[in-house]
């Protein structure tokens, strides 16, 4: 927790309470449906909630902004980022059903009001969303297959609306096809070592 509250002095009580319970929230359901790896779960905080935080050092969402997290897993980034902005509306959908049980018990476990969370698949999703968000779940050719009709028109942000995607590594051949991909070092705003390869790509996209 230490580490969240050092990035991001703003939170309300309300804020480091739901952050303070996820430690505890996965623990326990991991122990019954694994959706974080064994090695991983004891650094949380920073490889899954402060990485999917991330995120909002490249875009602050706005008030009424809506969110679309693919291949949520246990919940990240969408989880982190719905206490993060508790007026945004958070979508959160993967394929396989367990995991997004545990995603909808840690919701209700927080009482977060700006989630939903469902087992589909990304290009079965309807509606508009201001930015699709995730966590390096395929390549980014087939990702923008998934979710290129999905982007609402009217424009809220200071970027423009797109794609907000999590990855690590060298990524020149994954992103040769998009001059239009901003990438974004985690390590500008994170020191720990494990930030050291990992980017915010950013890619807008406009609606067709």
């Amino acid at each position: 927790m230490e580490t969240i509250l050092s990035h991001f002095s703003n939170l309300s009580d309300i804020q480091i309470e739901q952050f303070s319970k996820l430690e505890a929230l996965y623990k326990d359901w991991n122990s019954q449906i694994n959706v974080i790896s064994r090695k991983d779960i004891d650094e949380l905080y920073t490889k899954h909630v402060l990485h999917s935080l991330g995120i909002a050092k490249v875009q602050e969402f706005k008030p009424g902004a809506n969110i679309l997290d693919v291949g949520t897993g246990g919940g990240f980034p969408g989880i982190p980022l719905a206490i993060l902005f508790p007026k945004s509306n958070f979508y959160l959908v993967d394929s396989i059903g367990k995991k997004i049980k545990v995603v909808n018990e840690i919701v209700n476990e927080l009482g977060l009001k700006n989630v939903k969370a469902e087992q589909i698949r990304a290009e079965k999703v309807k509606g508009e969303f201001d930015f699709i968000v995730s966590r390096a779940v395929t390549k980014m050719d087939d990702f923008i297959k998934w979710v290129r009709k999905k982007i609402a028109k009217k424009q809220l942000h200071n970027i423009k609306n797109g794609i907000l995607y999590l990855k690590g590594g060298d990524l020149t051949e994954e992103l040769a096809n998009f001059k239009n991909a901003t990438l974004y070092n985690l390590a500008d705003y994170f020191e720990d070592d494990f930030f050291e390869t990992k980017k915010v790509v950013h890619i807008p996209l406009k609606k067709r």
